[in-house]
């Protein structure tokens, strides 16, 4: 059994690079797929340069979109009504971004195990036996961390990765949206869901979430083009305010309150200060070089 990585790419290189080394004894190709045209629609430049990651350059399959879905609605910035539609806009290149890993795949067999991540989750796969799982699916259960590799989000868990045998993979998008938990065998509405499901694995100790590990004006502008920049568009949050949190190792998102609600990015959540025993063994191998990124 062999595994593939397969993961969207915005411009997180640093991140890409610290996933290559952690995962590279155990992950046979890593499949990375990238849009020319941020989750906004707004264009942007090629930032994958695989010359970047000569140690890795056998391993790694990358696929470059640079066209955009065909299936857009047309918005019209002056109309309230077509608010709603930039979601659904972000939504379709999200979609299509995510299964173009597809075409990274095509030479895997029935057998092979395949993960999907974005480029910040990244799963701990020390000590799982992946060859002996025996349900479908397998989430990871992950840390989730903000602005530095050790402020640590204490009160919420993250299940970023997900995997399943290539034999069993309807599509990447349908992989990725799976429900976060297990259902019990007596719930029938699993026998006619696409998202909820009785025979899936969840591993505790799953890895981690390195969300944000970037400087403030690189956190506005990925936040004013990722999938739910209609809404922060709307959180009065600015470059400097985000430096404010960033000093006070403080959160401005709450996970907890509901996507419909008012108030989500006017938190202010206190992220922990951890010891680095929680971190992967290559990044506390190499501190000094992360330096910058520990608070």
């Amino acid at each position: 059994m062999r595994i593939f990585d397969c993961v969207t790419f915005f411009d997180e290189k640093m991140m890409l690079n610290l996933r290559f080394n952690i995962l590279n004894k155990f992950v046979d190709k890593f499949v990375i797929v990238e849009q020319l045209y941020t989750h906004s629609g707004a264009p942007k430049k090629k930032n994958f340069d695989i010359n970047d990651y000569k140690e890795f350059k056998d391993k790694i399959i990358y696929v470059l979109i640079d066209k955009e879905p065909t299936n857009l609605y047309k918005i019209d910035p002056k109309n309230p009504e077509h608010e709603g539609l930039k979601r659904i806009n972000s939504l379709k290149r999200i979609e299509i971004q995510y299964n173009s890993l597809a075409k990274g795949i095509e030479d895997a067999d029935p057998n092979d195990l395949i993960m999907v991540s974005d480029c910040d989750e990244i799963p701990k796969l020390d000590g799982v036996d992946l060859e002996n799982i025996k349900n479908n699916i397998i989430l990871f259960k992950q840390k989730i961390f903000y602005y530095k590799f050790n402020l640590l989000h204490e009160n919420m868990d993250w299940y970023g990765t997900k995997a399943c045998k290539k034999k069993k993979l309807i599509s990447f998008d349908w992989l990725k949206y799976i429900k976060n938990k297990r259902y019990p065998f007596w719930r029938v509405d699993t026998f006619f869901s696409n998202n909820k499901y009785i025979n899936l694995d969840i591993i505790e100790d799953g890895g981690w979430h390195f969300t944000n590990i970037k400087n403030n004006r690189d956190i506005y502008y990925k936040l004013m083009n990722y999938g739910e920049h209609n809404e922060f568009e709307k959180s009065g949050l600015d470059e400097n305010k985000i430096q404010d949190l960033i000093n006070k190792k403080q959160l401005y998102f709450n996970h907890n309150i509901d996507k419909k609600k008012q108030g989500k990015y006017s938190a202010q959540i206190q992220l922990k200060k951890i010891e680095k025993s929680s971190l992967p063994n290559y990044l506390c191998d190499n501190k000094e070089f992360y330096k910058e990124w520990f608070a």
